[in-house]
């Protein structure tokens, strides 16, 4: 039982912190692009076969 009342208040808390997180990248933008990532993986750049 004593467990229980430390397991759960620390849940709460880590709940909470990925809300947070989320909103702060939501306001900072990480979410505006979501298909540029997704359209750079299928292009072929140029540059990377002359650094190897």
């Amino acid at each position: 039982m004593n467990g229980l009342a430390i397991l759960i208040p620390v849940a709460l808390l880590m709940g909470l912190g990925g809300l947070v997180f989320f909103f702060w990248a939501m306001r900072n933008g990480q979410f505006e692009d979501l298909d540029g990532a997704a359209q750079r993986v299928l292009l072929d750049d140029e540059d990377d076969e002359d650094q190897s």
